[in-house]
């Protein structure tokens, strides 16, 4: 199995498929299969980005409740 990407990683790497998609040279073949990594890719960063978004909002609500004892 192979190790699971940094947000940072996954970020850069989703950043050069865009831009490969976007200089239009790519066979179709290989436009598909970009287009199939970069969808990997963008799940990832979002998974990242609510996990962060979740501690963010537990960390609040902790200390919205040390607020108010």
């Amino acid at each position: 199995m192979a190790e699971k990407l940094t947000y940072e990683q996954a970020r850069e790497e989703l950043a050069a498929v865009v831009r490969k998609l976007e200089s239009g040279g790519a066979p179709l073949a290989d436009s598909i299969a970009l287009w199939e990594r970069g969808e990997e890719l963008a799940k990832l960063c979002q998974e990242y980005l609510d996990g962060a978004k979740a501690q963010v909002a537990k960390a609040r609500a902790a200390e919205q409740d040390r607020a108010d004892d």
